[in-house]
Order: structure tokens, then C-alpha cells, then sequence
């Protein structure tokens, strides 16, 4: 079971694709005047009904995005993915919508809402900013602070019960009600942009996030054959997990996996990356006559994902490395030094976005 809580590193996203419904972005590449990279890369890799986003960018209408964050720990560049899709959004003229989980994070996380309201400040808001989110043209809010979608959540929590929520979630005997309730104040979170006009909506997430768009699909259908709402069924788009340095997934709570946002350029940081997992051979000799495997290195995956924008470039590293040519010590000097470059300047950003980001919450 997949769930927005717990997930395994070894996922099939093949199998999970077909067992959901969740259809593969490829087939809309060509209807998309300009693509985002983590599409044309496959990085993101499935979709649900974002046919609708693509007229509405394609026609210059208004669309909304609704990205919500539970901070949990520090921001890492697995999480920069889904800020760089809301910057591509943004372009486009897209209505953002960032909630911030505090009511999950204090039933599912047992965290309390002051903590949970400064990690939001200080790591996630400042990030965002400091990436280059217009602050002007996002609505952020804490779950707990918005009366409108705690009030759309009780209406909405009458349209399912515990049995489905039992089998999409995997919820117990032992699970607290207010983890159980959880998932609903995040259906509302998702149906918030359309209280007032039916609009288009996408949720770009990671594929443990998909019971979340399963069930408020289900429930605004629900919802609508009441007459009292109009919801339209929100479109979603899957990526992929980013790999942790030493394998497996990226994670906050495993300092040695992740390059943080809040890091600096430092020995330790080099360290690390020269440390790495990568698809290079035993030995020398075997790099130099077989070649490389990038598809199982994590330095050429953070230039897939982060560090190199020109499809180009990125081609011909990965042929050099599959032609044995290039070897993983120079590959991996140029990715600390990219890294270098973009931590310096996100690190001076970080302290004017961090200004403007107390302000907004």
C-alpha cells in the first residue's frame, strides 16, 4: 500500500500507474507548446485529466495549482521539484494556492503548531520566495487559521466513511480521528479554489500523494449530485522520487542522503557529493572498455533534475559516459562545483525572501 505517510524506496511506478488509472504524460508532450524539462526528461511521468490544464495554458485562461507542504524537517532538493513546477505554473498565469499542514502535521505527526508554523517561515516560505515565487501571486495559508476550508471539510467529511477511508489509507483501530480526518481537510484544500467559480485545478505530487487526489475526485462527484456544490474533479501530475545520494530515496531525516537548500559550499558538502553513489565501474579499466551507467548514478540525475537546463549538454555527458570517456571524479567536480554556484546564490536570496516571508504567514 501506498500512502501519503509511508512508501517504499522500490517503487514500480509501471504497476502503480496501471493499478490506479494513472496515465503516462507522454502521450500530451506534442498538444504542450513548451513542456516543462521534468516533463520532455520523464521526470514527471503520469497524469490525471491534464488535458484541461493544457487548454487552459494553451487558450491563456485561468487555472489554479494547489501545492500543499507539511514541513517536517529542513528543504532538500528533492523538494525544490515541487517548486520548480510552480515557478512553470506561474509563467503560465496559474491562481497558486500553497496550504501549509499544520492540522496534519499535529494529528498525523504530533507536532505543534507554533513549531510547525516557523519551519513553514524560516525553510519552506523563504525557499519558495527566495527560488523565485512572486509572493503577490500566492495564496499561503495555515490549515488551522482558514475557517473556509475547515468548514468545506465538515461538509465534505459526510460524503465518505470509514471504510473506504480504511482502504484507501490503511487507517486502524489504533489511528487517532483527527489523522483519520486528515485526509478530508486536504480534500477541501484541493476543492478551496473552486468555493466561489469553477475552475480548473492541478495537484502536482509524488505518487504517495495520489490517495489524496483519489478521494477528493471521488467526493467532489459526490459532492455535486447534492446541488450544493460544482466542483470540477481536479487534474494531478506524478514525478518522480529523487535518489539520495547513497541510494535509495532523498530524505530529511537522513542528513548523509540529501543536499539541503539551507546548505553552504563547505568541505563537508564536497564530501558528500564526492562520496555518492554512481553508475561508474569497478575499476578504471572496466569504466574506460564498458562505459558508465548514468541511468543508476545519482550525479547525473541531479543534473537531470536541478543542474543543467540545456538538453544538449545533458545528452553529451551522458554519452561520454556511456562511451567510457568521462569518469565519475570529474563528473563529480563539476556537479559540487554547479551546486557551489547555485547554493551561493540561493543563500543570498534566502535572507531578503526570508523577510518577506514572515510577513506573509
Amino acid at each position: 500500500m501506498i500512502t501519503p505517510w509511508e512508501v517504499s524506496e522500490d517503487i514500480d511506478y509501471k504497476k502503480t500507474m496501471e493499478q490506479f488509472g494513472i496515465k503516462s504524460i507522454k502521450e500530451l508532450l506534442d498538444d504542450i507548446e513548451n513542456p516543462h524539462h521534468f516533463m520532455r526528461r520523464g521526470i514527471i511521468f503520469g497524469h490525471r485529466d491534464f488535458g484541461r490544464i493544457i487548454n487552459s495554458i494553451n487558450e491563456n485562461k485561468k487555472f489554479a495549482v494547489v501545492s500543499g507542504m507539511m514541513p517536517s524537517g529542513k528543504m532538500h532538493f528533492g523538494h525544490k521539484m515541487i517548486i520548480d513546477q510552480l515557478l512553470y505554473y506561474q509563467k503560465h498565469n496559474a491562481e497558486i494556492y500553497i496550504p501549509i499542514a499544520d492540522l496534519e502535521a499535529y494529528w498525523a505527526r504530533g507536532m505543534d503548531f507554533e513549531t510547525t508554523k516557523n519551519l513553514a517561515i524560516e525553510e519552506y516560505i523563504t525557499n519558495y520566495i527566495a527560488l523565485g515565487l512572486n509572493p503577490d501571486k500566492i495564496n499561503i495559508y495555515l490549515q488551522s487559521k482558514n475557517e473556509s476550508v475547515k468548514d468545506l471539510a465538515m461538509k465534505l467529511s459526510k460524503r465518505v466513511n470509514f471504510s473506504e477511508m480504511k482502504g484507501i489509507y490503511g487507517f486502524g483501530g489504533e489511528t487517532n480521528i483527527g489523522h483519520i480526518f486528515a485526509p478530508i481537510v486536504q480534500v477541501a484544500d484541493i476543492l478551496y479554489p473552486q468555493l466561489n467559480k469553477k475552475i480548473p485545478t492541478v495537484v502536482p505530487v509524488g505518487i504517495d500523494q495520489d490517495p489524496h487526489l483519489r478521494l477528493t475526485r471521488d467526493i467532489a462527484s459526490r459532492a455535486n449530485k447534492t446541488k450544493e456544490f460544482n466542483f470540477m474533479p481536479p487534474s494531478s501530475t506524478y514525478h518522480r522520487f529523487m535518489t539520495g545520494l547513497s541510494g535509495g530515496k532523498m530524505s530529511s531525516s537522513k542528513p548523509e542522503t540529501a543536499i539541503f537548500l539551507s546548505d553552504t559550499p563547505s568541505k563537508s558538502l564536497k564530501k558528500k557529493i564526492m562520496s555518492s553513489k554512481t553508475g561508474g565501474r569497478e575499476t578504471l579499466e572496466e569504466q574506460k572498455k564498458l562505459g558508465g551507467t548514468p541511468e543508476n548514478c545519482v550525479v547525473y540525475e541531479l543534473f537531470v533534475y536541478h543542474l543543467i537546463d540545456d538538453d544538449k549538454e545533458l545528452k553529451e555527458i551522458y554519452d561520454s559516459c556511456k562511451g567510457g570517456e568521462l569518469l565519475c571524479g570529474s563528473c563529480k567536480k563539476n556537479c559540487y562545483e554547479k551546486i557551489k554556484e547555485f547554493l551561493t546564490d540561493l543563500g543570498e536570496k534566502r535572507e531578503c525572501a526570508k523577510e518577506i516571508a514572515m510577513q506573509i504567514v
